[in-house]
């Protein structure tokens, strides 16, 4: 039975305008994005097909171009789709960021830095530099690798925060293990940082670890 023969409040569509877009299932939610399915299969059939076939909708939406359109009903046209998709998502999630008077909600700082982060494959160690009202002024992906092995240079990081005229810097980075618990080597470079930005007179107000389902405040744990 084709969608449009289901009753109204069943359908994805008319479900999401009118209870919200939380009131769907995964399997729903990517049945709007797909629009239709394919012979013999529903959107939505076709979406627990493709949910199962993946594992998750989180491991489908991380899947690169190869992985993706190997699925039946998707191809390179949803591919990017998805793709534009996703991307707005973090552009929203950065305008919400930066637009803020000052960096007064922690919420959304975590929010904007596990979408930036979760997902890497790597190690990757960020910094968002604000003003002396702690607003916004940028962000920026400095290092990649583990914090043990790869360099993090202190006075590069003097550099780009004199280059944005910073007063203020947050320190992210997201440990791909998913487990979100600061190292001792975390620490470590979080110290050796401050001494460093304390010389410049710019204080180093949080250092976020980002796991997969958590992000770890390391001055909410009295860590710096």
């Amino acid at each position: 039975m084709a969608i449009t023969d289901w009753p109204a409040d069943e359908r994805p569509r008319e479900k999401l305008l009118s209870l919200g877009a939380e009131a769907l299932s995964d399997a729903e939610l990517l049945a709007i994005f797909l629009r239709t399915g394919v012979s013999g299969l529903s959107a939505v059939d076709l979406a627990r097909q493709l949910l199962t076939g993946f594992g998750s909708l989180r491991l489908l939406l991380q899947a690169d171009q190869n992985e993706f359109c190997n699925h039946h009903g998707l191809g390179s046209a949803k591919f990017a789709q998805l793709q534009a998709v996703l991307e707005m998502a973090r552009r929203h999630q950065k305008e919400v960021l930066f637009r803020e008077d000052a960096l007064t909600s922690s919420i959304h700082t975590r929010s904007y830095l596990q979408m930036k982060l979760r997902d890497k494959p790597a190690e990757c160690f960020c910094c968002l530099f604000l003003d002396n009202r702690h607003r916004p002024l940028a962000f920026e992906e400095l290092f990649q690798g583990t914090i043990d092995g790869a360099a993090v240079y202190p006075r590069e990081v003097v550099r780009r925060a004199l280059s944005h005229n910073a007063a203020a810097v947050v320190f992210a980075h997201n440990h791909p293990s998913g487990i979100a618990e600061p190292s001792d080597a975390d620490i470590r470079i979080t110290k050796r940082l401050s001494h460093a930005l304390e010389l410049i007179d710019v204080r180093v107000l949080d250092h976020m670890v980002v796991g997969d389902g958590a992000t770890v405040s390391l001055a909410e744990r009295g860590l710096m």
